[in-house]
């Protein structure tokens, strides 16, 4: 755990009043129910009298995309919100108990889970979003998140990633085992909601039961539009099949041939290869070095998405362009493929020079 050392809000437009010190109890964090859409106070209220249910707390919950990893970002209540997390950080000590965190994420900061310390730049930044104009955010401390949760940031955040307002709730079961009351609880909030077992997720990963929902936030989200899935074994992952029929299709590019990537991304990738091809640049890339853009799986040995489970990416010329080289992918190119509404992963803090991905819209004239 590394918090940032000053004191005062490092982004003072997106500080909250401080959380206080400390107070117990700790709760268990049992169960994840996680939609789309806000969950409605008549939700929450009948969630509350649910036998064995001792404690919940609603707060904001979407995927962000920092550099090809959708992660998951939660915006809460720092003073509330910090009693689910009691994973350890020291002998006599939790996360919830750690006051320099919770300062940090009250005053702007992000809280991240260390295993994506490697998306972070030099400065502490990372960008959230693929956008030329993605928001940035400092994070403040590296620390052990609630299963399912990759990053923590107070409620000012939810406006500006374009998150939902209270569409996510963890709860507390006592004494009571969370396989207990699923059934009550997903009868509740439908059967398009993620109800997930987090005693299974600690051990798992995913609970392999529950119906996943993925909310992308961003410019590309629209893209996207309502996501849920179903886990494999591998790491694989089943879409809803009416999700992939309304989104995904292939169709035959220029340079490239057939690609099945998202459908809505198909009018600005066909601009971008056509002024490649004008440009006398086709020869640059590679046909028989694509390796794909639709992929439904998670990120290999994580339970990540990539945006290539959106059909949002793909990569190209892959033998010359490996993670962590500057690779060899013609700048000319680069540059075309950004005018047209694409990031390129050769500028990421740990590049990823074959991969392209669609940062926002555009449509050709």
């Amino acid at each position: 755990m590394h918090p940032s050392s000053s004191s005062a809000p490092v982004d003072p437009a997106h500080a909250v009043d401080p959380p206080g010190p400390f107070h117990a109890p700790l709760h268990t964090a049992d169960i994840l129910v996680f939609r789309q859409y806000p969950l409605s106070s008549g939700m929450v209220r009948q969630i509350r009298h649910v036998p064995g249910v001792t404690r919940v707390e609603q707060f904001s919950l979407a995927q962000v995309s920092i550099q090809d990893h959708a992660i998951n970002v939660a915006a809460v209540d720092p003073a509330t919100y910090r009693n689910f997390n009691t994973d350890p950080i020291g002998a006599n000590s939790t996360v919830a108990q750690f006051q320099p965190e919770w300062n940090r994420i009250a005053g702007g900061e992000m809280a991240l889970r260390p295993s994506f310390h490697q998306q972070v730049a030099k400065n502490g930044y990372v960008e959230l979003g693929g956008s030329s104009d993605a928001p940035k955010i400092h994070v403040g401390a590296y620390s052990p998140q609630v299963p399912q949760i990759d990053a923590v940031v107070n409620q000012s955040w939810i406006k500006t990633l374009g998150m939902r307002e209270g569409n996510a709730l963890l709860i507390s079961t006592g004494m009571r085992t969370p396989a207990s009351i699923r059934t009550a609880l997903q009868r509740i909030v439908g059967h398009a909601a993620s109800v997930q077992r987090l005693d299974i997720a600690a051990r798992l990963g995913l609970d392999p039961k529950a119906v996943q929902t993925a909310l992308l936030a961003g410019s590309a989200a629209s893209a996207v539009g309502s996501y849920s899935y179903q886990v494999l074994g591998g790491g694989r992952i089943v879409p809803d099949p009416a999700w992939v029929a309304s989104h995904i299709s292939t169709e035959t590019m220029p340079i490239i041939g057939a690609m099945t990537c998202n459908t809505q991304m198909f009018p600005q990738l066909r601009a971008a290869l056509d002024e490649i091809v004008a440009r006398g640049l086709a020869h640059t890339i590679h046909p028989n070095q694509y390796e794909g853009c639709y992929v439904p799986k998670f990120i290999e040995g994580t339970t990540t998405l990539s945006n290539h489970a959106f059909g949002l990416a793909f990569d190209l010329n892959v033998p010359e362009n490996q993670r962590g080289t500057v690779g060899q992918m013609n700048r000319q190119v680069v540059a075309i493929f950004e005018k047209w509404g694409f990031t390129w992963g050769g500028t990421w803090h740990w590049t990823d020079p074959m991969h392209f991905e669609l940062n926002r819209l555009v449509r050709p004239g």
